[in-house]
């Protein structure tokens, strides 16, 4: 994620990395290319567009882009409030882990589980097969438990339950503060399930496909109803026309998906870090 200040208007201006500019500078160039095409058409064949089919089409064409980002920043929020309710749940589980285990060996190790479980979920939703960051802290069993696995959150959860269930067994632990620390991880398997439900329910192609059409047709089709009244500002004025409406369809596009490694995504690598330090500092 990009992080920037919105009163600065320069900086933001003239920032490239995470602008969805350089990807739509083809498609602005054709359109500048139809725009020329059309006012020649216009010279030389009076060829021209009635305007009003483009002023009736363009307040719809609006709507449908409108709804399309709003879905995509749905998805995007809803992405960010399940990370965050990961990172809270982390926070929470560590304080109980503080106050209600005696045992430091048990500590230690939710010290170092429960971050690999944040590692995992990111793994999880990045597609990811490499044990990376989750295997940093965890010991040489528990690493060769999670190699052959696909879904490694769970698994990294019943590792959890199993330390919990070994200092109830022990005696250390009761059954209602089991209970209260039990409750954090079914928290951490709903949100593992929300995240997951962002990633696997896409945009229905119907609906995404029907908007690129309209947008191609109008962008392109544009030139010939605006030749007569703008002249050889027609290239110009096209080109900024389709940066317009290409450029809220792509940012669609670009935050659909939160969880990816894109400069517009989630900061998922800043986040566990984060959980690795709250949780060390509560647990140390």
């Amino acid at each position: 994620m990009i992080d920037y200040d919105g009163r600065a208007w320069l900086p933001i201006l003239f920032k490239l990395r995470g602008s969805v500019i350089p990807r739509l500078v083809p498609r602005a160039l054709f359109a500048a290319g139809v725009g020329a095409l059309a006012v020649l058409a216009l010279e030389k064949r009076d060829f021209k567009i009635p305007t009003l089919a483009h002023t009736l089409v363009g307040v719809a064409l609006g709507l449908l882009l409108v709804f399309r980002t709003n879905a995509s920043y749905d998805r995007y929020w809803e992405g960010r409030r399940l990370i965050g309710f990961i990172v809270n749940r982390s926070r929470d589980l560590a304080r109980q882990a503080a106050s209600y285990l005696a045992n430091a060996e048990a500590r230690a190790q939710l010290a170092a589980l429960i971050p690999a479980f944040y590692w995992a979920t990111a793994q999880t939703l990045r597609k990811s097969t490499d044990l990376g960051r989750i295997g940093e802290t965890l010991t040489e069993a528990q690493r060769a438990q999670l190699a052959g696995v696909t879904h490694r959150a769970p698994v990294l959860l019943k590792m959890i339950s199993d330390v919990l269930q070994a200092e109830l067994a022990a005696g250390r632990l009761s059954d209602q503060k089991l209970a209260a620390m039990d409750a954090n991880l079914t928290a951490f398997n709903d949100s593992l399930g929300g995240a997951e439900r962002i990633l696997k329910t896409p945009i229905p192609f119907a609906y995404a496909q029907h908007i690129k059409i309209f947008v191609v047709l109008f962008c392109f089709s544009a030139p010939f109803a605006m030749a007569e009244g703008m002249g050889w500002a027609t290239p110009v004025v096209s080109a900024l026309l389709a940066l317009a409406l290409f450029g809220v369809d792509e940012i669609g596009v670009e935050i659909e998906d939160p969880f990816g490694d894109d400069p517009n995504d989630l900061p998922l690598d800043a986040i566990g870090s984060g959980i690795e330090k709250a949780v060390g500092e509560v647990l140390r």
